[in-house]
């Protein structure tokens, strides 16, 4: 894992640098290219100068960060096999370090102990907060059907 991953902690845009994402993404957006393929930029840093192919999937991830800066969200990059202590699993999902406890308990979501200190896979907890994400998508509908159905001026 590179130093910039290890840190694990998300970084939050300033002033100048949502002004700056916000201008970049447009300007990047517009070079997009229409279908999948590889993509060259030249780099310049002070005199010093680059011509860099970087892979599509890399520049869709880098306007996806320029676009989320831009909006002045937190970022942060976990590679999908990292493992996450408790706390990092449950700031991901925003629910309390306890609850996420008894989730993993009642074995909602897979985990195994390091020691005494549990860990969760990255991926296993995508594919949780997927099919929680799914199920309360789904009562949503419920709901909002109800409601037209009783004629709740929804």
């Amino acid at each position: 894992m590179s130093a910039l991953l290890k840190e694990n902690s998300p970084l939050i845009p300033k002033a100048h640098d949502i002004a700056l994402a916000e201008q970049s993404s447009k300007e990047l957006a517009a070079l997009f290219p229409k279908r999948e393929k590889d993509f060259q930029m030249i780099i310049k840093v002070d005199k010093r100068e680059a011509k860099i192919t970087f892979p599509f999937s890399a520049i869709k991830l880098l306007l996806e960060i320029l676009t989320q800066m831009a909006e002045g969200n937190a970022i942060t990059l976990i590679p999908i096999h990292a493992e996450l202590t408790t706390q990092e699993a449950a700031n991901l999902l925003n629910v309390s370090r306890p609850f996420l406890i008894n989730l993993l308990e009642q074995g909602k979501i897979p985990f195994h102990k390091v020691g005494t200190h549990r860990r969760i896979r990255f991926i296993d907890l995508l594919y949780f907060k997927n099919q929680a994400d799914k199920i309360s998508q789904k009562a949503l509908e419920e709901l909002v059907e109800q409601a037209q159905e009783l004629d709740m001026g929804y």
